[in-house]
Order: C-alpha cells, then structure tokens, then sequence
C-alpha cells in the first residue's frame, strides 16, 4: 500500500516532539521540588519512558486500539505487534488512519501513554521509594490508561457515543489529575508539609521555564499530532494551541499580580501549561476564538483550584490535579460548548455557542464524569491495597531528610 509521504514525516516529527515532553517533564517538575529531589524526577521519567514502551509494544496497543469488546475493552490481535508492521495494511478498523504505517501509528499512541503516566509523578512527588512507584505506575497503566483509552480513541462506549477528545483532555490530563487526587488521599503528606509548614520554594525555576517551554514546543506534535496527517486541522491545532496557551500565561500572570500583588514566572509558565492542557481536548474542534476563550477562563479554574487545594490540605506537590485534572476538565466540557464543524467536519453536533442544542455537552458531561469515577474508584482501592500488603513502600522521614535523590539514586544533583 503507498502510504502518504508528507503524513509519515509530519507524524514522525510529531512521535519525537512528544516523546520529548517527557523528560521536560522532569525539568519542569524538578524544578519546583527541593535541590536533592532533582534527579528523583529525571530519573523516574527515563524509567517511565522503558517500563510504558514494554508494556504498550507487548500488549497494551492491543487491548487500546484492537477491536472493540463490549465497549470496554480492545482484545490481543496486535499482541507483540502482531500484523502491525511497517508495510502491513491498515487494520479495517475505523479508528486506525490509512495514511501512515501502522507501526508509526502505534509508536505516536505510545508516547501519549508514556507522557501521562509521567504527568502523575509530580503530584506524589518525594513519598514512594522508586520500586513501589514503578509497579503501582506499571499497573496503572494497564488498569486505567490502556481502558480509557480504548473508551476514547479505540472504538469504546465513549468513541460510539461520540464525546469528542482530540488529543487527550480526557484520556491524559483527567486520567493523570484525578489519579493525583486519589493517591495523595491515601498516601499522605510529606515530612516537610506537616504540622502546617509552609510550602517551600522552587529549588531552579529557570529549570522549571525552561521545561515549560519544551512542553510547548512538544505540544505542537501532541495537538498537531493528533490530526494523523500534514492537514489543515494539524494546522488549526497547532495555532489554537499557541493561543490558549499564550492567552493563559497572560492571565496567570495578572491573577498573580492581583492576588498577590506581583507577577511570578513560575505562574506565568504553570499559566501557559495550564492554556496547553485545557485546549488540548479541543484542539481540532474549535477555532482561534474558542482557543481565546479557553485560554482565558481555564488558568482562573486552575489558580482557584490550587487555593481550594491549600485549604483541604492534601498534599498534591505539584498541582498535577488543579492543573491537568481541572484543566483537563475545563477544556473537555468547552468543547461541548465551542466545538464547530468550521474547523473539523467530524463535529457532528455543534458546540452550544455555535448553536448546536446541548447534545454534545451532554456527551462531553457524561465521559467526564465516567472518567472521573472510575479513574477515582480504582486508583484509591489500588493504594489501598499497596499500603496493606507492601510494608515499606514509602520514604522513611530520615530518608526524606537526606533527600530522595541520595537515597535512592546514590547521586546528587549538584555538587
């Protein structure tokens, strides 16, 4: 089969822009800990990076993106990449593009899995030793991303009701905040955040700004990506992109200046991946006003969310649950609200403002919510039974002195 050329490189640009978010991720997130969690977070992302590629190339693409199975589930035709070659057929299956090799569509949903398990680190940051976080991510994977995305993107009961997620509002950044919320419930607080210490400041924000900005430059293959070819509605989410984005550091940075009475860069940059997170579901359904609009109102839900979260006092480290949780949230339900059939012939029913009924946000209300819930459910039994049967999975408040990069890296940061 002749394959189209200018898709295969646009989406092998966008495999490596988004494979690339993940150790940003770890300058992002290493960043604002203390000086010896440093590594902790670089390390824990290269880990990501191989334990997700093993289980998604062995049997996780399958059950996501195999034929469906009662809604729920995908089943184990492309186990061990079975059929999925560089000069096999496109599987008949209607969510699989006929435009690129199979194997390179498996590669880019690949690094979509790895960036989100990623995106949960931050939030229980410097409390799990690094076996137990590795096995509690490696079964999350397989319990809650490979099923969620199946619902979504693999022919599921969210797919067939037709909600819309263009690049992962629900599948990514719900899955990852909501996790967040869960596990820090059951977890607890860290050493330093007991007895009502202050929040400690960001060791390096330069390291913070400077992973913030490879996050957006690795957007435009998440987003861009998402379209599946060199077209036009890669073109419109590359560009609603870099407008909510741009918009929400903005306005980060004035919420910060009225509340506080000083802009803050690290605000501005946690604005800016709050704009990315939030346009992220509706990046190919909605035009550059509907960009302006996300990326105005979304950094106001995150920003409130974080003081909402100071005063319930769980201990999310890094706000992975008010940014990508309620960001994540806030985007899929403006889709309901802003998607049009202008940008993406595939908007069936058009969003309420562009006078399409409530149809769609109903359909968006209803996936949130699911994902919501069972992401919830799931992940707080999960820790649960972790607590019970691994007797030390956690740092010991000697070692979280000393420093996790230390104690479980045997390395420094800094000398």
């Amino acid at each position: 089969m002749a394959y189209d050329t200018g898709a295969i490189a646009w989406m092998i640009t966008s495999t490596a822009l988004v494979l690339m978010m993940t150790p940003a991720v770890g300058f992002f997130y290493g960043g604002m800990l203390k000086k010896n969690s440093m590594l902790s977070m670089l390390g824990q992302s290269l880990i990501i990076m191989g334990v997700v590629t093993i289980i998604w190339v062995v049997f996780g693409f399958s059950l996501a993106f195999g034929a469906d199975t009662g809604g729920l589930i995908g089943n184990l035709d492309f186990f061990l990449m079975n059929g999925i070659g560089v000069f096999s057929e496109p599987p008949a299956l209607l969510w699989f593009p006929a435009t690129i090799p199979p194997l390179l569509y498996m590669l880019f949903q690949a690094t979509f899995a790895i960036i989100t398990v990623a995106l949960i680190i931050g939030g229980i940051a410097e409390r799990m030793k690094l076996a137990a976080i590795t096995v509690f991510l490696a079964i999350w994977t397989a319990l809650i991303y490979i099923p969620v995305a199946h619902w979504v993107w693999g022919g599921g009961w969210i797919f067939q009701m037709g909600a819309l997620d263009f690049a992962g509002g629900t599948v990514v950044h719900i899955t990852a905040g909501v996790t967040v919320l869960a596990a820090t419930l059951v977890i607890g607080k860290r050493l330093s955040k007991t007895n009502g210490c202050t929040e400690e400041p960001a060791h390096n924000i330069p390291f913070v700004v400077l992973g913030g900005a490879l996050l957006w430059i690795g957007w435009f293959g998440f987003n861009g990506g998402s379209a599946l070819g060199a077209n036009e509605i890669a073109v419109n989410a590359v560009v609603v992109t870099t407008i909510s984005a741009a918009v929400a550091g903005v306005v980060w940075g004035l919420i910060s200046y009225l509340h506080l009475g000083r802009t803050s860069v690290l605000g501005m940059i946690t604005g800016a991946v709050v704009g990315l997170v939030a346009i992220t579901p509706a990046s190919g359904f909605v035009d550059t006003n509907g960009a302006m609009v996300i990326g105005t109102i979304a950094p106001m839900i995150s920003y409130g969310a974080i003081q909402l979260r100071k005063r319930l006092g769980f201990d999310d480290a890094l706000d992975v649950w008010a940014c990508h949780g309620m960001g994540g949230t806030f985007g899929a339900i403006a889709t309901g609200f802003l998607a049009t059939s202008a940008v993406n012939p595939a908007v069936v029913s058009q969003g309420l403002l562009y006078g399409g009924g409530i149809d769609l946000l109903v359909k968006q209300l209803i996936a949130v919510g699911a994902v919501w819930a069972f992401v919830f459910v799931v992940v707080f039994v999960m820790m649960k039974v972790m607590v019970a049967v691994w007797p030390k999975w956690r740092i010991s408040k000697e070692e979280e002195r000393i420093g996790v990069d230390i104690v479980q890296h045997g390395e420094n940061a800094y000398s």
